[in-house]
């Protein structure tokens, strides 16, 4: 299941407020479901009702069961008491259950006494239980006897459960609230994300859109460093540890495996202010020509992830190299043992991204993710392989903001992240396999058009698989991304909750972008593309995220490797506008002291006299030869 150390969970929110969508998403990841639909039968005349009923009815899967509790509103409570520990309940939804509570076919009862009986069995049940239910707390009260009767009832129902539940939910307009965690993890002290100071983390909420940091796991241990490069070790596995709530906060439930990841996340925006402010600065600066062009969005957007109108360039820079590999029709093509070859050069200081890691003094970090099931013949990933990919790259992004990184590149080199990016596309964004699928180029520069054809059907085949299946981020992320993907999206919401911007390389990022938009929107905007690479898969991808690269230069030396060559660039830029003076005509003036740009580079040593004149003869020796006479060419 998708949010660990719970047993129920109450799902509150309005009318078309998704909080049906997301009680789904929280069993979504369980092997079966018993779904408990409570509303009575439509009314045949009422087809807009009968269509919301199939519309719920069509969003199930068909692994789930369902049972139908209206013609006796008391047998929900047995429902819940005689589930068994390994099962998972689905209800939805209490107004209907409260409306067949006061229908007069079921009176005289004690409706009150019905409702404590519903608390009593979720508080004893073994079973995982989800209810969702309207809030009616927020409206009017009703005009007419028979509106009051159904908001008070239901308003006592939902005071009870609530109270009964180990934790409650309230989505407003599709936003996940958390009101009510099950328990409080002992006080512990977690750096503050932008100052570093202690703050507690146990009974204290977390500054808005900053999730603390103490309730991610540690990082993982790091194997030793190889010519700079960073080899870290597999994350222990999700479950070994006791799970217990920590802190509430406004985002999402913590737990002691890790941060809850699921749809709904509310993180840290960068500053609206500060990098329209930085654009607007550029017009005052001494530059003699038109300015920076296309990439003052550049100054813009560091700027806004800085915080301030005068950013600086990325002193400290982390290249996460995903290194997993997918089997099936989603490889064909890809010489055997390639990926693992390239990813054993990065960490031995080898190849054109070592190089240009180093020459950018940037630190490489190649990291090992799941390997993916061909995605033609059933799901890529298993569900808690999913949840524990997302965790490794959130924790890969904590880990980097503790030691001071202050921009990630993301890259990948593993076999078929080409066709899983693409199958990613075209299950969020409609798009169709031959358009986002690059050509295959053999090892000696020749396309393999039977090796491409190969990649598109497999593509088409988990499409067609996969046509009934949510489409949730998790679900799109288990059935065709695999870990890779996965892992990289762990790591933009990492990343974006620790305020550090991400340069996107490749399919995998920008796939990882697409799938991150259905957990927290606001990650996508600590993102930056360099360059598509001519990749019609990063294309549409950056058109879908509203991202514009900032150059064209159609590099293809691998994911990481294209963004690092345009690294040096992006700093040149972001140093020169935050050191140009402004121009003198709006009062910028030539201070005495400021220095100029012969002072910047490094000083030449004047040459000293002694080193030209010739030395004298300490003792007995040969004599000096006297240099030949120059040839004189004028003419006679």
């Amino acid at each position: 299941m998708s949010v660990d150390g719970w047993n129920t969970v109450l799902v509150l929110g309005g009318i078309r407020s998704g909080k049906s969508e997301f009680a789904e998403s929280l069993v979504a990841d369980a092997p079966t479901v018993r779904y408990v639909a409570t509303a009575a039968d439509a009314d045949p005349e009422d087809q807009e009702w009968a269509a919301r009923l199939a519309a719920h009815r069509d969003r199930r899967p068909g692994s789930w069961t369902t049972e139908e509790t209206a013609g006796d509103p008391r047998r929900l409570a047995d429902v819940i008491a005689s589930a068994e520990p390994n099962e998972t309940l689905l209800v939805d939804d209490l107004g209907g259950w409260v409306t067949v509570l006061l229908d007069p076919a079921h009176q005289p009862a004690d409706d009150v006494a019905t409702i404590a009986e519903l608390a009593t069995a979720l508080r004893e049940t073994p079973a995982r239980v989800v209810l969702v239910s309207p809030e009616v707390g927020l409206s009017l009260v009703p005009t007419t006897p028979l509106g009051r009767a159904f908001t008070d009832a239901l308003g006592a129902a939902n005071r009870a459960v609530a109270d009964a539940c180990d934790a409650v939910v309230l989505v407003v307009a599709g936003q996940a609230c958390w009101l009510k965690p099950a328990a409080v993890a002992p006080t512990t002290t977690a750096p503050h994300p932008a100052s570093g100071a202690a703050l507690p983390t146990s009974g204290v909420p977390a500054p808005t859109g900053v999730a603390p940091t103490s309730a991610v796991p540690a990082p993982a241990a790091t194997g030793p460093a190889v010519n700079g490069v960073v080899a870290p070790q597999p994350a222990p596995p999700v479950g070994e540890h006791p799970v217990a709530w920590a802190a509430p906060t406004m985002t999402l439930p913590m737990v002691a495996t890790g941060l809850v990841i699921q749809p709904g996340m509310d993180l840290p925006m960068p500053d609206e202010y500060a990098g329209p402010q930085a654009v607007d600065r550029l017009a005052t600066l001494d530059v003699p020509g038109a300015g920076l062009g296309a990439l003052d969005r550049l100054v813009g957007f560091a700027g806004a992830t800085q915080g301030t109108p005068t950013p600086t360039a990325w002193d400290r820079v982390r290249v996460l190299l995903l290194h997993g590999d997918h089997a099936g029709g989603a490889a064909a093509g890809t010489v055997p043992g390639e990926s693992d070859r390239r990813a054993g050069q990065a960490r031995a200081g080898r190849g054109a991204l070592a190089r240009l890691a180093a020459e950018s003094r940037a630190d490489v970090q190649v990291v090992r993710t799941p390997d993916a099931a061909p995605m033609e013949d059933g799901p890529a990933l298993r569900p808690d392989e999913v949840d524990a990919a997302l965790r490794q790259g959130w924790q890969l992004a904590e880990e980097a903001a503790d030691t001071g990184v202050r921009l990630l590149v993301l890259g990948a080199c593993g076999a078929g992240t080409e066709a899983a990016a693409a199958a990613v596309l075209a299950a969020t964004a409609g798009a169709e396999a031959p358009t986002v699928l690059g050509r295959v180029v053999t090892e000696s520069g020749e396309y393999d058009d039977a090796a491409w054809m190969r990649r598109c059907a497999a593509v088409r085949d988990a499409l067609q698989r996969t046509r009934r299946s949510p489409r949730g981020a998790k679900d799109v992320l288990a059935e065709l991304g695999g870990g890779d993907i996965a892992v990289a999206t762990g790591v933009l919401l990492g990343a974006s909750a620790r305020r550090i911007p991400v340069l996107l390389d490749g399919p995998v990022g920008v796939a990882a972008g697409i799938v991150s938009r259905d957990l927290a929107g606001q990650a996508r905007h600590w993102c930056l593309l360099a360059d598509h690479g001519g990749h019609p898969a990063v294309r549409l991808a950056a058109d879908v995220l509203g991202l514009e690269p900032l150059l064209d230069l159609r590099l293809d030396l691998g994911e990481g490797a294209n963004a690092l060559a345009a690294l040096p660039l992006l700093r040149s830029v972001l140093a020169l506008a935050a050191a140009l003076p402004v121009h003198p005509s709006l009062g910028g003036g030539e201070p005495a002291e400021e220095p100029t740009w012969g002072d910047l580079t490094a000083p030449v040593p004047a040459p000293d006299d002694d080193e030209f004149t010739e030395p004298e003869p300490a003792g007995p020796g040969p004599a000096t030869t006297a240099p030949e006479p120059e040839p004189d060419f004028t003419e006679p």
